[in-house]
């Protein structure tokens, strides 16, 4: 019904994230699912800033697709990153550098900024969102809890906005709470009508 435009694509998402699948399935597109290959470098130049940086990363996501990629496909792959104070923020390393994440974001406003890249044979288009989230102080326990318990080490900036830690620690957010969650639906539903 909707999208009529790339009704001769077969949609796939070049993804391992689960939250991506949630929210691409909540736009009612029949899609397919690629894992991102386990080898995959997702280290990008230092000279990048801000969303430079998760943009170089969904594009070098498609890339890891190449092969796979049929004439009548069209790969939507993302990469999700927390921006403060000059830093970036993706997945931690393991529990300690998860604390410490959260730790720094304590009591303070971050960016989220997600790139998504659209990718055909022909054609590649990428882009991004960001949303500002402000953080209420969290105390130690908190963190402890949080991090021992969600065990958020394939989220960037250790926490998940739809879990425990989002209800009690987010106190504001600015922009669209899906882009937080890993993938801005509404901004990727409107440039899929326009591709």
């Amino acid at each position: 019904m909707f999208l009529k435009n790339i009704a001769q694509y077969k949609i796939i998402l070049g993804s391992n994230s689960p939250r991506r699948r949630e929210l691409l399935s909540g736009l009612d597109i029949a899609y397919e699912t690629l894992s991102l290959p386990e080898d995959i470098d997702e280290s990008y130049p230092e000279n990048l800033w801000k969303e430079e940086i998760p943009v170089f990363l969904s594009k070098l996501k498609a890339r890891a697709y190449a092969d796979y990629l049929k004439d009548d496909n069209l790969l939507i792959t993302a990469d999700t990153i927390v921006w403060i104070d000059g830093k970036v923020y993706g997945k931690p390393k393991n529990e300690e550098d998860a604390k410490e994440i959260l730790r720094s974001l304590s009591g303070k406003k971050h960016e989220v900024i997600t790139g998504v890249c659209l990718t055909t044979k022909t054609k590649q288009e990428a882009f991004f969102t960001t949303s500002i989230v402000t953080f209420a102080q969290l105390d130690e326990e908190e963190i402890d809890y949080y991090v021992v318990k969600y065990k958020p080490y394939d989220k960037a900036g250790a926490y998940g906005v739809q879990e425990w830690i989002g209800y009690i620690g987010v106190e504001h957010l600015e922009g669209s709470f899906y882009n937080v969650m890993g993938l801005p639906v509404r901004l990727l539903y409107k440039k899929l009508k326009e591709f």
